[in-house]
């Protein structure tokens, strides 16, 4: 009996689907790179429901005919290509010829198109690759393609789809990867008939600034310097980041001939280049564009065209690294002014004359806490200070916690005999069994204050500070959409947000724990966290919620400790299940063993 048949198209357009449609920002992806390989100048994007009820797009592209609308929805049809020698000069978005019969098999697709000789346009309806109807109609030149109920026959798959806000931010994640290298393109984004951007046509520059710009700060794009380099190889421009206005929350863009691409060799290029200028915590963001002949490239490795291979990957390094420090050298380059130089500074003028500066009269004898009456001899102000009575100075996060104490893990040391010493105010020195335990104090409270803020958040007790002074949270529209993710969370914990605008947030109330900071700072750590971990739970997140805020309560290293809080520290350490590593993987404890120190002398 034969057992190998072929597959019905449906199945095999299911199949295909997904790989190339996987949530609706794929789908996004794909018809607005139809759109702009249609060559399209205006373009609108229309979301409902972060996708899953209706995802459409409008341009005003050539349009198709009759028959080239019902041929686009097969597998494997396009006007990209013609032979597979095509594949190694590409310059169009898509070509694979796979999009549009994927995206039909796992949705329903209405779609009117019209080409500008046509008097009357094409309606397609196709439900799960089943054509229900085809037929002439009045649209507008161009195409108008809709998307409803995205895996409506393929339950599972609509399953595994996240959150709205979840969902929401990778349709803006994959938007910014395509309007950020078409600045000239006229882009619209609209989610529950609500507009979230609107770009009208303009320069790169300008493109950044409107994506992650805000009128009420200060420009985005000043942060940066431009690079520009053209070698026979490749040709890169764009924008870096300056030293001192890098952040924890860095915008890393890199675009090859109009596409969107990560390209982990290359992002360690940008971070050599600014060797030496940037802490470990903090990184560049950059928007980089090279330009390169399409036969030096494969941009055909994985269905979503992002992972692309250069033929001379380390030639286009050394480039791209001199590139990015020619244009930071070019920034930093200053007059060095010689602070020792005694005498007269002359600056000349029109009249080439040297201006002397004027010769100032100082007083030895003056002290602020004496006053003169009549030059007589300084009287000292009588009970000064009382003026100062109240008054404390900044305050520094506190060591001891108010926890319930707990049993201590079954396998920590006893903590509560024995000395303790501190080692370049960084370490926590303590003799056991077997050897020296030291512990990094850092870490040490910031695994503890997780623990504290993870018990609060799932009992809903964090308790909250009003701030004298509010602050305003400004955020870009996906930050804006995570926030909302995180904000039942974020209240709980003891923040105290109300909004203010579509993109700002007023800050009255900070976690009682954290008092002693700034809630903006904060506030962008906690996004920042979530957003690099690819938090998408209500587990996930307020994991992250309370890393980042017990990160920034923790004693810093540097601090001295005192015996008795060296103590208290390490016993509420030795009461974690886990004491040994932070959540995060890293070493919080370790043990020179005996054996180890004896083999050195």
């Amino acid at each position: 009996m034969d057992i190998i048949h072929l597959l019905p198209d449906s199945v095999a357009n299911q199949i295909a689907a997904g790989e190339v449609i996987q949530r609706p920002a794929s789908c996004l992806k794909e018809l607005v790179e139809n759109s702009l390989d249609a060559g399209a100048s205006r373009i609108q994007v229309i979301v409902r429901d972060a996708g899953r009820t209706l995802l459409q797009v409008i341009d005003d592209g050539t349009g198709m005919s009759e028959m080239d609308a019902r041929l686009a929805f097969e597998r494997h049809a396009t006007s990209k290509i013609r032979e597979a020698q095509d594949l190694f000069t590409l310059r169009t978005m898509g070509f694979r010829g796979e999009a549009l019969a994927s995206i039909c098999a796992v949705a329903q697709v209405e779609m009117t198109t019209r080409r500008a000789e046509d008097e009357t346009g094409t309606l397609l309806e196709i439900h799960g690759s089943d054509v229900i109807r085809q037929e002439p109609c009045i649209c507008p030149v161009g195409t108008n393609i809709k998307v409803s109920n995205l895996f409506f026959n393929v339950p599972v798959r609509r399953k595994f789809l996240k959150t709205d806000q979840t969902e929401l931010r990778n349709l803006l994640t994959e938007f910014y990867h395509i309007v950020l290298v078409y600045p000239k393109v006229n882009f619209t984004f609209v989610h529950n008939d609500e507009i979230v951007l609107e770009l009208p046509a303009g320069t790169e520059k300008q493109r950044i600034e409107a994506v992650f710009g805000n009128p009420k700060r200060n420009s985005y794009t000043s942060a940066f310097v431009d690079i520009s380099t053209e070698t026979d190889l490749v040709g890169i421009r764009g924008f870096v980041v300056k030293p001192e206005n890098a952040t924890r929350k860095a915008e890393q863009y890199f675009f090859v001939n109009g596409r969107y691409m990560r390209h982990p060799y290359f992002l360690k290029a940008v971070q050599t280049a600014y060797s030496g200028t940037l802490t470990n915590d903090y990184q560049p963001s950059f928007f980089i564009y090279f330009t390169i002949a399409p036969e030096a490239i494969d941009v055909n490795i994985h269905p979503t065209k992002t992972e692309i291979k250069f033929a001379d990957e380390q030639t286009v390094f050394q480039i791209l690294m001199a590139s990015v420090r020619e244009a930071l050298g070019k920034f930093t380059l200053a007059p060095q002014i010689d602070f020792d130089t005694q005498g007269r500074i002359d600056i000349p003028l029109s009249t080439g004359q040297p201006v002397r500066p004027p010769q100032m009269r100082i007083d030895p004898t003056y002290n602020p806490f004496h006053t003169r009456q009549n030059h007589a001899q300084p009287q000292t102000v009588a009970h000064w200070e009382s003026l100062y009575e109240g008054v404390s100075g900044p305050r520094e996060p506190e060591v001891s916690l108010t926890r319930p104490a707990v049993e201590t893990a079954p396998d920590a040391p006893d903590t509560e005999h024995g000395p303790l010493w501190q080692y370049a105010d960084r370490y926590i020195l303590m003799p056991v069994k077997d050897g020296l335990m030291l512990i990094n104090q850092h870490r040490a409270h910031a695994a503890v204050l997780t623990a504290q803020f993870m018990e609060q958040l799932a009992h809903t007790q964090g308790a909250m500070q009003q701030m004298l002074f509010p602050e305003v949270l400004v955020l870009t529209p996906d930050d804006m959409v995570l926030i909302q993710t995180l904000l039942t969370d974020l209240r709980t914990i003891g923040f105290d947000l109300e909004q203010l605008s579509p993109d700002s947030y007023s800050v009255q109330g900070i976690p009682a724990q954290v008092a002693h900071m700034s809630a903006v700072p904060l506030l962008q750590d906690i996004l920042m966290q979530v957003r690099e971990q690819g938090a998408d739970t209500p587990a996930a997140w307020r994991s992250q919620i309370a890393r980042a805020l017990a990160e920034n309560a923790a004693i810093p290293s540097g601090k001295h400790l005192t015996e008795t809080e060296m103590r208290d520290l390490v016993t509420r350490l030795m009461q974690l299940p886990e004491y040994r590593r932070s959540i995060d993987g890293k070493t919080i404890v370790s043990l020179l063993p005996d054996e180890e120190i004896n083999k050195r002398f």
